[in-house]
């Protein structure tokens, strides 16, 4: 009966995680370039016998590609394809995005919601207006005609599923996802599309059934407890007598 109370006591603390994921996810589901996560679990089994109960493996952010909108903002750019833009903040240290939405700094940079800038690229003061190519070229239109300013190049990984979430859209490098790896866009790879931004990949109405899947797992696991410890407590009872 403690092996039966565990392992329902275990499922409802699986399905709290799932809960607080997908709760997430929900509540970023309307975020430039934001990635969904998906809880996972394993079994707790003892050699040749049946299952213990359940434990957590974490979450792992799930990369699928969300759907690309017009944008507003004058430096407002997605990615269609693999790849991330690569951000850089004060201190030097470098995070991977794919959300596009870029202003335009005093200093000339692009800059996030967030402060950080994007990599190797400065509009010049005198810009009247940007234009970004599918292939980065980043060229400005001024009083002395158009020219080309930059290209923006995207950073790649062997394991993007292994990146580190450092809240937000942001991301960092890991030793299991290995270095990134900067190649310009265009060509066969990915593109990068102006004046457009990558909606969030988690869809409302599939996070909501997954919910309601958690929610009634969890109250049957809970109903699981419930009838565990009414059965200890019926077994001491008898022993008592």
């Amino acid at each position: 009966m403690d092996r039966a109370l565990y392992a329902a006591a275990s499922g409802m603390a699986a399905q709290q995680l799932n809960l607080d994921v997908i709760a997430n996810n929900l509540a970023n589901a309307d975020v430039a370039g934001f990635k969904g996560s998906a809880a996972s679990f394993t079994e707790l089994a003892a050699p040749g016998e049946t299952g213990l109960g359940t434990a957590p493996l974490g979450e792992h952010v799930l990369f699928n590609q969300g759907r690309l909108s017009n944008a507003t903002g004058s430096f407002d750019m997605a990615i269609d394809g693999p790849g991330f833009f690569v951000v850089i903040d004060d201190r030097g240290r470098r995070a991977y995005t794919r959300d596009g939405e870029f202003s335009r700094a005093a200093d000339g940079t692009l800059r996030n919601a967030l402060g950080r800038r994007l990599l190797d690229l400065r509009i010049p003061s005198d810009a009247l207006s940007a234009n970004v190519a599918e292939d980065g070229t980043v060229s400005v239109a001024s009083g002395h005609g158009r020219r080309v300013v930059g290209r923006i190049r995207l950073a790649e990984f062997a394991a993007p599923e292994h990146l580190r979430s450092v809240g937000g859209t942001s991301f960092e490098a890991t030793q299991a996802s290995g270095p990134a790896r900067l190649a310009n866009p265009g060509s066969e790879g990915p593109h990068v599309r102006f004046g457009m931004l990558e909606e969030s990949n988690v869809s409302v109405i599939e996070a909501m059934m997954s919910m309601l899947a958690a929610q009634r797992a969890y109250e049957a696991d809970a109903k699981g407890v419930q009838a565990a410890d009414e059965m200890l407590r019926i077994a001491n009872n008898l022993q008592r007598g």
